[in-house]
């Protein structure tokens, strides 16, 4: 599981990036420029799912080991 989100956010950080080189800064709500901020929103949001999932799974790891 800690593979799968390593990658998975690897991928949504490559995502950010390269959406980031899309955006036109002098009129970055027009055309192509809100859809590469969409996909920047989107991606953020799945990293932190991502992270909450790795953390959670941190903490039942720990609670199984105190039984």
């Amino acid at each position: 599981m800690k593979l799968f989100t390593i990658i998975f956010t690897v991928i949504a950080a490559a995502l950010i990036i390269f959406n980031i080189t899309q955006i036109d800064f002098s009129a970055p709500f027009q055309g192509q420029s809100i859809i590469a901020l969409i996909t920047i929103l989107a991606a953020l949001c799945g990293i932190v799912l991502l992270q909450i999932l790795r953390i959670s799974k941190r903490i039942e790891k720990q609670l199984k080991n105190k039984k």
